[in-house]
């Protein structure tokens, strides 16, 4: 995959109607009102005419709807989509995923690279954008003049474009918009194939790549000119990796809209999950247009109103405590009225709970993730229990992740080498997830001490469910410092030295043998 020809389409035609269907995943994502009125708008929308045939946008859904002319837009919007996105991201990477390495040099360095760049916040974010968009692009890159080690990222999928053969990523191009001015673009493109990255800026229009400019053109990439191969091809950075310097990571497939993309879905690409977050929408803004509409309220006759002058109108001071008299006979009825309007609540707050609940189940999880059920404090096996569904979702995702995590540990070792930051051997880690809800630490010692006193585990047993990630070394010596100190682990009888009682040449009672 070469960089792209000039004047080309962008993006690609094969892509563009994922990327558009992508771009509405995007606004409830991003929870900015302002995106999902364009994302969702018709002709004429954004002038408030709507459809020539219905210009009150009768029969649209909610977002759908012209903007009301002259008038603030009331809609209201439920961030349901982010928390679901972070709801799947707390599943898989709560916990740091533990790496094992066969060489201790190898893990040992793999950590301080782990360590120092927060590997695990870059894997939660792009487990929260994966969720969202459908997948998301693990790349490794450098700078010496910032760090001496590889530099992993979390590139979106809405800018990249990947090529596959036999379900195998072969090169992958990553790009990015440096500088719009109006319809004019400045479109950045990094092409990354084994061993190689190419690097190219194109000056082209919102929907044409362009001409290739040089590097130079902008701040944003001429760091990146200065560090081509000077003896390579133009516009190369040679790796020294086997491979690509990225991975993708779908967030799952099959994509059902798009059969046959190698993508994947986001966690609500479905226009039924998507109308529930519209309808969730309207809830909401129904229900704060209540509490708006029934703020108590006095109607109070005109007598009751201090004039403030002519051409000034007149105020009621609803503090006032010495009245004049009004010109009003007892029986008119003429006085104070207190308004207050009902707060449809109880109705609300159902539609808005089985909206919810409808949406999150629809996109994999259990309702108690999000708090829909029984909040009572239980164990962490009671927990998983009432989550099994998105438990088993959790480990559908972490699927995908396990073979591309450790193809980029791989790679982030054997750049790191390659830039000589170290002199370890790179090798590819066995990875295991941890667990997404700890168990308390009370509940795991009652169960240690049960186990204990129905001597049904070894304390080797009881030291590996207390410390799962411990090597084998480690549980075994610590098995014995607790069988010592509590006095189980004593010398043997027969072993207590070369001279003594039970040394060959003595006898049964500890006498010298002829």
């Amino acid at each position: 995959m070469p960089l792209p020809e000039n004047n080309v389409p962008w993006p690609p035609p094969h892509l563009a109607p994922q990327l558009a269907d992508m771009a509405i995943d995007d606004a409830w994502y991003s929870g900015d009102k302002t995106k999902l009125r364009k994302v969702y708008a018709r002709e004429g929308y954004d002038v408030g005419t709507g459809d020539l045939r219905d210009e009150r946008g009768r029969g649209w859904r909610f977002w759908e709807r012209p903007r009301p002319i002259g008038m603030r837009d009331g809609r209201l919007h439920v961030p349901l989509a982010e928390d679901i996105a972070a709801t799947s991201a707390s599943l898989l990477f709560s916990e740091p995923p533990v790496f094992r390495f066969e060489s201790k040099d190898t893990a040992a360095r793999f950590a301080v690279i782990s360590d120092e760049n927060g590997l695990n916040n870059i894997l939660r974010e792009s487990a929260e954008v994966s969720a969202a968009l459908g997948g998301v692009c693990l790349r490794a890159t450098w700078n010496k003049d910032l760090a001496q080690r590889p530099l992993p990222t979390a590139v979106h999928a809405d800018g990249i474009v990947p090529d596959w053969q036999f379900g195998v990523m072969t090169a992958i191009t990553l790009w990015r918009e440096v500088r719009r001015n109006g319809n004019s673009v400045l479109r950045h493109l990094e092409c990354h194939e084994p061993g190689v990255v190419l690097h190219g800026l194109y000056e082209g229009t919102l929907d044409n790549l362009g001409q290739k400019v040089p590097l130079t053109e902008d701040a944003a990439t001429e760091p990146i000119a200065a560090s081509l191969d000077p003896n390579g091809p133009g516009d190369t950075i040679t790796t020294g990796v086997k491979g690509l310097t990225c991975v993708y990571v779908p967030n799952i497939r099959p994509n059902r809209k798009f059969r046959g993309s190698m993508l994947g879905r986001s966690d609500w690409q479905s226009d039924g999950i998507r109308d529930h977050f519209m309808s969730l929408d309207e809830t909401y803004t129904s229900w704060m247009r209540d509490i708006r509409l029934a703020k108590s309220r006095i109607i109070a006759p005109n007598g009751m109103l201090q004039s403030e002058g002519v051409g000034k109108g007149a105020t009621f001071d609803d503090d006032r405590e010495v009245w004049t008299g009004i010109n009003a006979s007892p029986t008119s009825g003429e006085g104070l009225t207190l308004n207050q309007f009902a707060i449809r609540v109880a109705e609300h707050e159902a539609t808005w709970n089985a909206l919810t609940r409808q949406a999150v189940q629809a996109a994999g999880y259990s309702a108690q993730s999000f708090g829909l059920g029984d909040s009572t404090a239980v164990t962490a096996t009671e927990v998983v229990a009432r989550e099994r569904k998105s438990m088993i979702l959790r480990d559908q995702k972490s699927g995908y992740y396990l073979p591309e995590l450790a193809a980029f540990a791989d790679t982030l070792l054997q750049l790191d080498r390659h830039l000589g930051f170290s002199r370890v051997t790179p090798e590819r880690p066995r990875i295991e997830f941890g667990d997404s809800v700890s168990e308390d630490p009370k509940t795991t010692a009652e169960t240690l001490e049960l186990l204990a006193r129905a001597q049904a585990a070894s304390a080797e047993t009881r030291v590996r469910i207390l410390n799962p990630d411990w090597e084998d070394t480690a549980v075994k010596e610590e098995a014995e410092r607790i069988l010592k100190e509590t006095g189980a682990l004593v010398a043997d009888p027969m072993m207590t030295g070369a001279e003594g009682p039970g040394a060959p040449g003595f006898g049964q009672g500890g006498e010298e043998a002829d």
